[in-house]
């Protein structure tokens, strides 16, 4: 993947026309409890109202606009702990594309059944890095043309829709922050702040358990962590693509780090005042502005992107009954 280029803000306007008739335009919502606990002028970005409940078909949607049709034919493979998947999976069903989603067997059992809803073959193996071995073999074997999870330019192209949103939505946006796993929507995010030229800060936060990005900006490349470990599965990416780390060189002003604990709070949070169910990997940007990580001057009027919702019941109340005390006083 190495070998490929960053996609621009032209490519990220192509990719908007021919996702935008299949999604939501998602709102975004003012927090005024936000943002007196934070002294920002904080908005959410709601992609956890976004079909499948997340980003995901944004980018997997433009990417399987670019198959060929021998591609097509054969069908595509990809891996994930979830949101992903049921992005690839819807994306590929509305194309009329077979899709094969290698999952870990950890994987929230209510995203595995989304999946399989909305079409798709679904194959559980092991952990997230025995995910990424079994997805070589199967494309090996069945000739399945491989739809990265986030280093590929069509599918960071597809994700940086979410920046033009924004900017329609809110033109005088002063900073962006979103969470960082393999990397894609930030790369995204990071073309458009960088395209559209209006200094719009972006800043990208991962939980402690899972550092990919930070680790990969101190080495000068991606690294791979031989353990990763947090409630926020969604950003639990055992590496970051080669197009990501370099999206994030050039556009993204701090990676910060948040806890699980402190996840735990800023979802129970926004679940109390903002009335919205999102999951530990869309609270881990608002714990970050509750932290005070990032370096953000008062009254800065702050996009934060809720980044999906999908959190079975069970996995809620146990998240809720751990921090919904402290994080309400």
């Amino acid at each position: 993947m190495s070998d490929l280029k960053l996609p621009g803000i032209d490519d990220v306007r192509i990719a908007e026309s021919l996702v935008a008739p299949h999604l939501h335009r998602t709102p975004l919502l003012s927090s005024r409890t936000l943002s007196e606990r934070t002294g920002l002028d904080v908005w959410l970005k709601c992609e956890c109202l976004q079909k499948t409940g997340s980003f995901k078909p944004r980018g997997a949607l433009n990417r399987i606009a670019t198959l060929s049709q021998g591609q097509r034919d054969a069908g595509v493979i990809t891996v994930s702990a979830g949101n992903n998947a049921q992005g690839v999976a819807f994306a590929a069903q509305t194309a009329g594309v077979h899709a094969v989603l290698v999952m870990p067997e950890t994987a929230v059992a209510s995203k595995v059944e989304a999946t399989r809803a909305y079409g798709a073959e679904v194959v559980l193996h092991g952990d997230i890095h025995a995910a990424f071995k079994k997805l070589k073999e199967l494309r090996q074997d069945r000739s399945l043309t491989l739809l990265h999870p986030f280093d590929d330019p069509m599918l960071i192209a597809g994700h940086g829709t979410l920046g033009l949103e924004i900017d329609v939505q809110m033109p005088e946006v002063e900073a962006i922050v979103c969470g960082v796993g393999g990397g894609g929507l930030c790369a995204g995010l990071g073309i458009v702040c960088g395209g559209l030229g209006k200094g719009t800060r972006l800043f990208a936060v991962e939980p402690e358990g899972a550092p990919s990005m930070t680790a990969a900006i101190a080495a000068g490349k991606p690294m791979q962590l031989e353990h990763v470990e947090s409630i926020a599965d969604g950003l639990a990416a055992p590496f970051v693509g080669h197009l990501n780390l370099e999206a994030a060189q050039r556009f993204v002003e701090q990676v910060a780090l948040v806890s699980d604990e402190e996840i735990r709070r800023a979802l129970g949070l926004v679940l109390d005042r903002a009335k919205l169910v999102i999951e530990p990997s869309a609270a881990a940007p608002v714990a970050a502005l509750l932290e005070n990580r990032l370096p953000l001057e008062p009254g800065s009027r702050v996009v934060v992107v809720l980044s999906g919702g999908n959190l079975n019941f069970d996995k809620l109340h146990t998240l809720i009954s751990r921090s919904m005390s402290r994080a309400i006083p």
